[in-house]
């Protein structure tokens, strides 16, 4: 009905116009050259409205033509795009199907109607992926790499190359370069992190570790592998004073201090870490520069009393005093040892060797061995490193587990060996006063 109306209306306009040119009074007459035309107002009026007519219509004819070929474009556009998207959708498909014939064949196709964007070179790289062929992928991601709205997707792609062949150093560049590309990516700094200890760049994994265990771990390893003696040593002191209870962080720092000329300064730190956790290697690095045996003795008694009633002080003792020929001491040390619920292997087989020293000529002190060697077949194992994460022992400390790979998880002890403990340790691993004055 409103369409009958407009044309109604449009007609009524057109006749009123016509019914006002008609009545127009006068003619017009025109003079070209020995020509001359003169006609009525109204045929005039009429005529040049068609002129007008015939003009717009011939204008917009021309300009139609010189449009045709960018509408042509625009419509041959349109057609790929669509093409593009079915194959596209096609493509996914058969990504998802793992299908890999299809798969490549429909990328083939969205890149050749869409051209080279970020979907359709992604897509062409995870179909070259799925067939096998990594070069075809490799050449994708970079592309996508030398794109700025896309070098994420490429360097993660690469990245991930990159694992699969187990080039972990080349990963972690690239990881690197997709951080900066994409920073804030939190999976991405953790995986920076497992590729730096995979290459063993302690000092990158330092840089990105998130907690304390890790972070003196892994600044004891990288003092271990700095050739600068100043940066060794304040990473030394760097992990030493994130875990002091540490063994291999507490070596770190004293192995740099007495390259350093500082013995005592040495010492001090070895004996505040034997007061929180004793380890063999520290009574070792204490004892390293004593080579009497009786000296030994009374410089382990010194080391001792910095936690004199752990099953380390009371093992440690009896061996020195073994060495030093004071059997009764040794036997004295070894036995309180036991008695507090000590039952090791190395227990028994010193115990072992006391009574040879002491009674190996006699039928009691034969029997008393042979009963201390039965006793450590059957004994709990020693202590070792022990990963907390996969609970892999190793016979070595590493700054990150070799089976997992988690940082700063390998810890001193067994089942039986880490449960047992003489004294308390404190809860939480800090530094005294006294030793805060001295390091400053």
């Amino acid at each position: 009905m409103r369409r009958v109306l407009t044309v109604l209306v449009a007609c009524a306009v057109v006749l009123g116009v016509a019914w006002e040119l008609a009545g127009l009074p006068g003619r017009v007459t025109a003079e070209l050259g020995a020509t001359t035309i003169e006609m009525a107002t109204p045929v005039a009026a009429f005529g040049l409205l068609l002129l007008f007519v015939v003009l717009y219509v011939a204008l917009r004819l021309l300009g139609g033509m010189l449009r045709l070929p960018g509408i042509a474009a625009r419509w041959d556009a349109e057609r790929d795009r669509r093409r593009g998207d079915v194959a596209v959708s096609r493509a996914l498909l058969a990504l998802a199907a793992g299908d890999k014939g299809d798969a490549r064949r429909e990328a083939g196709r969205a890149r050749r109607w869409l051209g080279d964007t970020p979907q359709t070179l992604l897509l062409a790289a995870e179909a070259g992926r799925l067939a096998g062929r990594d070069d075809e992928a490799e050449d994708m991601f970079r592309r996508l790499a030398d794109r700025p709205d896309a070098a994420f997707l490429g360097y993660r792609g690469l990245m991930r190359q990159a694992l699969t062949r187990q080039d972990w150093t080349e990963a972690a560049a690239l990881a690197r370069q997709a951080e900066a590309a994409h920073p804030g990516a939190k999976w991405l700094r953790l995986q920076r992190a497992r590729l730096a200890i995979r290459a063993g760049n302690w000092t990158e994994a330092l840089d990105l570790a998130d907690n304390d265990a890790a972070r003196a771990a892994l600044a004891a390893g990288a003092a271990g592998a700095e050739q600068d003696p100043a940066r060794a040593m304040k990473l030394a002191r760097q992990a030493w004073k994130a875990d002091a209870s540490l063994a291999p962080a507490a070596l770190a720092y004293a192995t740099r201090l007495r390259a350093d000329g500082r013995e005592a300064r040495a010492q001090v730190v070895i004996r505040h870490s034997w007061s929180l956790a004793p380890h063999p290697d520290l009574a070792a690095f204490a004892l390293a520069p004593v080579t009497d045996p009786l000296a030994r003795a009374k410089a382990a008694q010194r080391l001792a009393e910095a936690n004199p009633e752990h099953a380390e002080s009371r093992l440690l003792l009896a061996r020195t005093a073994l060495d030093a020929g004071l059997t009764g001491e040794a036997r004295h040390q070894a036995t309180l040892a036991r008695d507090a619920g000590l039952n090791q292997r190395r227990l028994w087989l010193l115990l072992a060797e006391i009574e040879e020293a002491e009674r190996g000529g006699t039928d009691a002190g034969g029997l008393a061995a042979r009963d201390a060697l039965r006793q450590a077949a059957t004994a709990d194992p020693d202590p070792e490193w022990c990963c907390g994460e996969c609970h892999t022992s190793h016979v070595a400390w590493y700054p990150a587990c070799p089976s997992c790979g988690a940082p700063g998880s390998l810890r001193w002890g067994s089942g039986k060996a880490r449960a047992l403990q003489l004294t308390p340790l404190p809860a939480a691993v800090v530094l005294s006063p006294e030793m805060d004055r001295r390091e400053a």
